[in-house]
């Protein structure tokens, strides 16, 4: 065989390279490496908010977590997911099954998700710091920049609202599952396992879509987020990850399932509406100018966070002044980014994040309240990143001049750095004391909104429930006077007013609530409770109905229907109320109570036995269902066993003498004579003048003188 010739080929001469030296800005803190720079976030944020974990459920907090019933039930999960934000709800189901309604657990949910939320922005923005493309704006300190950005935005007052206003862990949750997705893109960019991480993206956007209806706009972000700093053209994003695209795309039909979609586009205007271009108090166009000075605000607290309100109640804007100036701000704002994404991206992907992500709040599409600070959350990012690499390159400055002081420079920048979050964590920390109580925060907001007719009518609400019936009175009074179309001031002046005993006040109060707004269901309620008490069965029957009709969902107002069907002498339409109660409401204690107390007035007495035991296994201290069992055991002739339930229904409830007096017959029937005469001491030393237990009292002690004598 031939035999070939290998020709070795000459090595080309390679020049020795000089090692490069770091730069001062690229040495890391002292005793701190990449695991423990994370820890720093973590342990910021327990410090910022460890003060916030006692803070009661405050305005929307009543409605979706103190009277919300479908979390409740954390094994319905159908019921608990059916929401518009049904991950939330499950989050607020898993709290209750934990803790039902202690804040202690809601609030420790909400810093742990904030701080894992932080957590990925801290891995965000270093992963970004550490591409080529960033590399002259970051100085190549991506570990540092990623620190400081993630460490003022844990700590950041304006979070709070985010955090500590419990409900809003829905911005929390989204915050996170956007963070998350972004990070999982940029992982699966570099790793041989990419399909991995892109499928831990589509999951995170998915769980963000049904957390809050923003993350909308995060297949937009992350595809110009690719373009930025991952690919060299959108024709070669699409080639490599169109599979990544069509999956986060498709995660937009989760906004559809939970009825976000219909409930933006829900043209004509909806009387219930609040969001969306069905909600008739503003127009599209006068949200918008609106939104200009909104957003200005919103910049002005990224970098002065004070003050800060949880409630704006911020005017449509009217006024020159409020819209041109603002406006002009804004505009060159918009317009810099465009330009920065042509010429810098990493900036101009910054300025993008910011108004993107605020897009679905802060643009055209109406919203009742106009203003919030947790509207920030994610945005608040861009903004920090922005100044933190501005402040970075301010102080590289000296350096480029001279390296003779890097030490200097260096302590310069870390003392900076613990002033600032310093300053921020200690300003967090005081916005947390405005949490303690509801008294306390809605006189901040009305300190900070004196015409905040609203914040009054909250004012006056956790007044009532502190005691405070008088003061309770005048801020109600103050919120109708601020705004006398306000249905829902006159309602709470009405319950105020009852509270007093100014029923005919309360009556006309409730009634104007109700011909302002004729659908509001709970007025209907209380109006409906406060005629049963004046004995007006047949009114109050009127407006529980009309409750219902409002919301055929108001379990309550479907009992108290019930019972004045029952004190009418209706007792087949008392049943039926219940029973549909019940339907609505499985595990509603007093309603199957109710039904059981009908039946045995009916004379069906297994049935009502059948419904006080389903009353017991759901409320094993309901103190009525307990003797009312064994008041049915007692008629039906089975002594022993209603002896027995007697003596468990006073372990539940010792004080009251009905139950002993039951008690003390059923013995005597059993000649168990000298335990019937302890119950009946027991009764009269409760109630001394009721005379049926003297009596009984005397005939047993004659018996068991007769039967001593015998």
């Amino acid at each position: 065989a031939d035999l070939t010739t290998v020709r070795v080929l000459p090595m080309k001469a390679t020049r020795k390279r000089k090692p490069v030296e770091a730069k001062p800005d690229d040495r890391p803190l002292p005793g701190a490496g990449l695991t423990w720079l994370p820890g720093l976030v973590v342990l910021a944020g327990i410090l910022a908010y460890a003060n916030s974990f006692q803070g009661p459920f405050l305005f929307d907090d009543i409605g979706h977590i103190t009277r919300n019933d479908e979390i409740r039930h954390l094994g319905r999960l159908s019921t608990v997911l059916d929401a518009r934000r049904p991950v939330v709800n499950l989050s607020l189901a898993v709290n209750y099954a934990l803790g039902e309604l202690e804040v202690w657990g809601y609030h420790a949910f909400n810093v742990g998700v904030h701080i894992l939320a932080a957590l990925a922005l801290f891995g965000v923005v270093r992963r970004t710091a550490l591409r080529r493309s960033a590399e002259p704006y970051t100085g190549r300190a991506a570990n540092r920049l990623a620190l400081v950005v993630a460490l003022i935005w844990v700590i950041h007052p304006l979070q709070t609202q985010s955090v500590s206003y419990i409900i809003q862990r829905g911005e929390c949750l989204m915050g996170l599952f956007y963070l998350l997705t972004v990070y999982s893109v940029v992982r699966g960019a570099d790793s041989g396992r990419r399909w991995w991480w892109y499928l831990a993206a589509i999951a995170s956007c998915a769980l963000g879509m049904g957390s809050k209806a923003v993350m909308v706009t995060a297949p937009v972000v992350v595809l110009l987020y690719d373009r930025v700093f991952l690919a060299s053209s959108f024709r070669e994003l699409l080639r490599r990850r169109w599979g990544l695209y069509v999956g986060l795309v498709a995660t937009w039909t989760v906004l559809a399932a939970c009825g976000i979609v219909k409930g933006v586009l829900n043209p004509p205007p909806n009387a219930t509406a609040t969001v969306g271009f069905g909600y008739g108090g503003v127009t599209p166009v006068e949200y918008a100018l609106t939104q200009l000075g909104v957003l200005v605000h919103y910049l002005r607290l990224a970098f002065w966070p004070h003050p800060l309100c949880l409630d704006y109640d911020w005017p449509v804007a009217s006024t020159t002044q409020a819209i041109v100036l603002p406006g002009a701000l804004i505009v060159v704002l918009l317009g810099g980014t465009l330009w920065a994404l042509a010429r810098k991206p990493w900036l101009g992907f910054a300025g993008a994040w910011f108004f993107l992500i605020l897009a679905p709040t802060s643009s055209f599409i109406p919203i009742k309240d106009l203003a919030f600070e947790h509207r920030m959350y994610l945005s608040l990012a861009a903004v920090i990143v922005v100044t933190v690499v501005a402040a970075g390159w301010l102080l590289r400055l000296p350096g480029r001049r001279s390296v003779s002081r890097p030490a200097l420079l260096s302590a310069a920048r870390i003392g900076l750095i613990i002033v600032v979050a310093g300053a921020l964590g200690l300003r967090t920390a005081w916005r947390n004391k405005d949490y303690r109580t509801r008294v306390g925060m809605w006189q901040n907001v009305v300190t900070r909104r004196p015409t905040n007719a609203r914040a009054h009518c909250n004012l006056g609400v956790a007044l009532t429930d502190a005691g405070q019936l008088p003061e309770a009175v005048e801020a109600c009074a103050r919120s109708v006077e601020l705004d006398p179309g306000f249905a829902n001031g006159h309602y709470r002046l009405g319950q105020v007013l009852k509270r007093t005993g100014a029923i005919p006040g309360a009556i006309a109060a409730f009634r104007h609530a109700l011909r302002l707004d004729p659908g509001y269901a709970d007025a209907h309620y209380d109006l409906g409770n406060t005629l049963f008490e004046q004995g007006e069965t047949q009114a109050a029957a009127e407006e529980y109905q009309a409750a219902l009709r409002a919301d055929p969902r108001y379990v309550n107002a479907r009992v108290n229907l019930g019972n004045t069907y029952r004190k009418m002498g209706r007792p087949d339409q008392a049943v039926e109320e219940y029973r549909a109660a019940l339907e609505l409401v499985p595990a509603f204690a007093d309603a199957r109570y109710n039904l059981g107390f009908t039946l045995a007035e009916q004379g069906k007495l297994e049935e009502a036995a059948v419904e006080y035991r389903k009353t017991l296994q759901t409320d094993p201290y309901h103190a009525l269902a307990s003797r009312g069992l064994a008041n049915v055991l007692y008629t039906q002739g089975r002594l022993d066993e209603a002896i027995r339930q007697y003596r468990k229904a006073l372990q539940i409830d010792p004080h009251r003498p009905s139950p002993y007096f039951n008690l003390g017959n059923a013995l005597m029937q059993r000649g168990r004579v000298n335990e019937a005469i302890e119950a009946y001491q027991e009764v009269l030393r409760l109630r001394p003048d009721f005379t049926p237990a003297r009596e009984a009292l005397e005939m047993a002690l004659a018996r068991r003188q007769r039967l001593s004598d015998g």
